[in-house]
């Protein structure tokens, strides 16, 4: 048959089915569903049947926000989807309108299906022999989106979207039974939050802000039109490009038309609005910390997602909790002051770029890592997190990332971290144990001792090197033991713990990390918040010792562990907060998308070291960075301008590993402890020294600014003096004793009595006891150091009266041999 003969036919035919059709749609109007029970039979008479009466709309994705403790700077967003859910009332009537005209001009008027649109569709379809039109009523595509929003496997989605006669006969009999239980701008509501607009916008609050950078109360008739052509092409239009702009400004206008049409508009605003120009901004909403509004600043960010992960009440696994922050929709206010954190980057700034102290005013080796990290002490809250980096993986970023110092990783081509890493190079992670502190680590040796009841003023004679009992191959070696000794090799002599700590005095801690016992010390670092990796494959060159072996351990107490600037600022936190340990928490507030607020962010302190061992540490710790004790006992201090550049009171301590590989700074006050580390994250082993004049002033003016308008706190003295003195006891006289005599009096008083090594000044003869060090009072059953006197400043003895002259010599005989023996001596 010639195609002349069958257009005819096809007419005819299409004719009886419009008559057909006709009258389902006649009846419809009165009886929906004797109408619907023609289009079920073309699937299945029982479809209908088969389906629940109801369906259950689960809450689509929405997007969380992140704040500073401002609430008001926003750091980042996190989505799945880039979602806002809006109550109707916030979008404007003229948004409304351009939606109903280009998806569903008949809403207010049907229950859900519109049926006359169904049959102009069927006729199209069917005489087109393809899909040319849809008919699905807003109603039903509300339906679709939110059976796939239900959806708990893959195959779930794809059936609520696949293009069935199956699917569509499911999505009527939904959208007539959700129109029974939820009014039509519930619907309308619904409808406009979960449409998706293209470019990762879904729901009209993003499609606003991805196209327009606005909200949708301020969008203009045009920019409404526009928005509401995305929904059936979404991703259709290419709107950069000229071409794809002419596709969407094309579209734009049909629906402008449209809602002249419906009486949206008058013909003469929709001719004003098919004018306007289309400025697309074309910005995408950034997702996650690598897109934090700070680049800087998705280090903190990243600690805040760490934790996330690891809280049970946002699911049972870190995936279920990673989902759960992308889609809950949470407001969260987190802990980070803008006010610190802008001060620790400037500080960083300074100290690296602008400083005073160097050639030039910059450091040289710009791959070593300057990190600082900032905690309140008595609640946990991280203040900040700061680095000489950006937080950011990008092939595409420049400058790229240089090759990495260590040289067998960069003969390999492999990139080290600057400028730009994702690793938790503040807070530790699997991969990340930290860095070695240094002499940092004499904090917790102190305070293990002061537990076990050294009081301050304990006196230990340091004699340099010293002899540990800690075994060892490698060197310091002296028969088979390490040996360490101080900077410059030099002896202090006896020295208590303020000047032991202040001077940093490593043959003072040594010997008191073995007097405590190595597994007390480490325990007490541990409940002061230190984490420990064991390496089981250390040696004893390596000075790496299991935890497990730790009363050998003593280069732990020089700073032999790595560990995070988190780590030990929230130690000295725990000192300053009179010894109450608060774990790290990063969030001030988290509120759900119906606004409830949760509990999850609050405190979790215990009070893990004594009130008074505390603030007898904190007495200590002032002497390192010129704050003066409260007794009076500060004389070393090895960051002694730290007082002057602060202007509060405070406490701390540096470190400085082994050739100065690494170096740090951590000064706390009442209200905000601060660490610091200089260190090369790729290389522990880097070939060139770290510098106190970067770590300590990067540190110092960091605090000053954080601190700026607060108040200076006075420390607290512990009720308990013991702690301070101990028990006292006078030292008895043994001045100008013969050195076997000194030792058996003191030895008799149960002192342990100990010689120095170098003679002094005295008047006492030449080699017995000028005294002791300390004199008149010390502890009970403590170290006394007996001195021994060089005679400089010892009398000649008298010669005896000579006898009378006798006649035979004359008045003046000569000396006798004796005597003039006895003024040479």
């Amino acid at each position: 048959m010639s195609s002349r003969y069958r257009n005819p036919l096809v007419n005819l035919a299409s004719m009886l089915i419009c008559g057909l059709l006709a009258g389902v749609v006649v009846a419809a109007a009165v009886f929906p569903a004797v109408a619907l029970s023609g289009m079920a039979a073309i699937v299945g008479g029982d479809a209908f049947g088969k389906l629940p009466d109801e369906l259950i709309v689960k809450r689509s994705p929405q997007l969380s926000y992140l704040y500073a403790a401002d609430g008001k700077t926003l750091l980042a967003t996190m989505y799945d989807e880039n979602r806002r859910d809006l109550p109707l009332a916030d979008v404007p009537m003229i948004v409304r309108q351009a939606v109903l005209a280009a998806e569903d001009q008949k809403f207010y008027e049907h229950n859900g299906v519109d049926i006359k649109g169904i049959a102009r569709a069927y006729i199209a379809n069917k005489k087109a022999g393809d899909v040319e039109q849809g008919a699905s009523t807003l109603t039903m595509q509300f339906v679709r989106l939110s059976i796939s929003y239900s959806a708990d496997t893959a195959q779930e989605v794809v059936d609520a979207t696949e293009d069935t006669a199956k699917r569509k006969v499911r999505e009527m009999r939904y959208a007539m039974a959700i129109e029974q239980r939820m009014s039509k701008d519930d619907i309308l509501e619904g409808y406009l939050n979960t449409a998706y607009f293209g470019n990762r916008a879904y729901g009209i609050f993003a499609a606003a802000q991805v196209y327009f950078g606005k909200e949708p109360k301020t969008l203009t008739a045009a920019e409404a039109a526009f928005l509401a052509a995305l929904v059936k092409f979404p991703g259709g239009f290419d709107v950069i490009s000229l071409k794809g702009q002419a596709l969407a400004v094309d579209r734009r206008n049909y629906v402008l038309g449209e809602m002249v049409e419906t009486g949206a508009l008058t013909a003469q605003q929709g001719a004003v609005a098919q004018h306007e120009p289309l400025k697309v901004t074309g910005k995408f909403t950034p997702n996650g910390c690598v897109q934090s509004t700070n680049i800087k600043w998705g280090f903190f960010c990243d600690f805040f997602q760490r934790w996330w992960n690891q809280q049970p009440v946002f699911g049972v696994t870190p995936y279920d909790r990673e989902r759960s922050l992308k889609s809950g929709g949470f407001r969260i206010v987190t802990s980070l002051d803008v006010t610190a954190q802008t001060a620790m980057d400037r500080g960083i700034d300074r100290a690296v770029n602008k400083n005073p102290d160097l050639p030039g005013g910059k450091w040289k080796y710009p791959s070593d890592a300057v990190l600082l990290a900032a905690v309140e002490p008595g609640s946990g809250k991280v203040r900040g997190l700061a680095a000489n980096r950006n937080f950011r993986i990008d092939s595409k970023q420049k400058p790229q990332n240089g090759k990495a110092s260590n040289p067998a990783l960069a003969r390999r081509g492999v990139r080290g971290s600057y400028p730009n890493t994702t690793n938790p190079l503040l807070t530790g992670g699997p991969d990340i144990g930290g860095y070695q502190p240094g002499s940092v680590m004499k904090i917790f040796t102190l305070v293990a001792a002061l537990e076990k009841g050294y009081p301050l003023s304990t006196i230990i004679n340091t004699r340099a090197p010293y002899v540990s009992r800690t075994r060892i191959t490698g060197s310091p070696n002296c028969g088979g033991y390490w040996c360490p000794t101080n900077s410059g090799g030099r002896n202090f002599g006896a020295q208590n713990m303020w000047n032991g700590f202040g001077s940093s005095i490593n043959t003072f801690f040594v010997p008191l990390f073995e007097m405590t016992g190595g597994s007390r010390v480490i325990d007490t670092a541990k409940r002061m918040g230190l984490t420990f990796y064991d390496n089981p494959r250390a040696t004893l060159d390596d000075f790496y010792y299991s935890t497990q072996a730790a009363d050998g351990w003593g280069p732990f107490t020089l700073g032999a562990s790595d560990h995070t600037p988190l780590q030990i600022a929230n130690a000295f936190a725990t000192l300053a907060a009179d010894g109450l340990y608060c774990e790290p928490i990063p969030v001030e507030s988290i509120t759900t998308n119906k606004g409830e607020q949760l509990n999850v962010g609050d405190p979790r302190c215990k009070q893990n070291i004594a009130v008074d061992v505390a603030r007898a540490a904190i007495d200590a710790a002032r002497c390192p960075v010129g704050d003066q004790s409260l007794y009076g006992k500060c004389q070393g201090a090895t960051a002694r301008d730290s007082r002057e550049i602060i202007g509060k009171h405070i406490a701390g301590k540096t470190g400085t590993t082994d050739n100065s590989k690494s170096v740090t700074l951590t000064i706390t006050t009442k209200q905000l402890a601060i660490s610091g580390f200089q260190t090369d994250p790729d290389w522990a082993q880097v070939n060139h020294q770290m510098s106190h004049r970067v770590i300590n002033p990067a540190v110092q003016y960091a605090l000053r600014d954080a601190m700026k308008g607060k108040q200076s706190i006075q420390f607290s003295r512990p009720s308990n003096t013991r702690l301070i003195t101990g028990s006292q006891v006078t030292i008895p006289a043994v001045k100008c004793k013969t050195l076997p005599q000194a030792r058996s009096i003191l030895n008799g008083k149960g002192f342990q009595p100990e010689v120095a090594p170098k003679q002094v000044d005295s008047d006492c003869p030449k080699g017995t006891a000028a005294g002791t060090s300390p004199s008149g009072r010390t502890i009970k059953n403590g170290v006394v150091v007996i001195e021994i006197s060089n005679g400089s400043k010892a009398k000649p003895s008298a010669p005896p009266n000579p006898p009378p002259p006798s006649p035979s010599t004359g008045p003046n005989p000569p000396p006798s041999p004796n005597i003039a023996a006895a003024f040479d001596g």
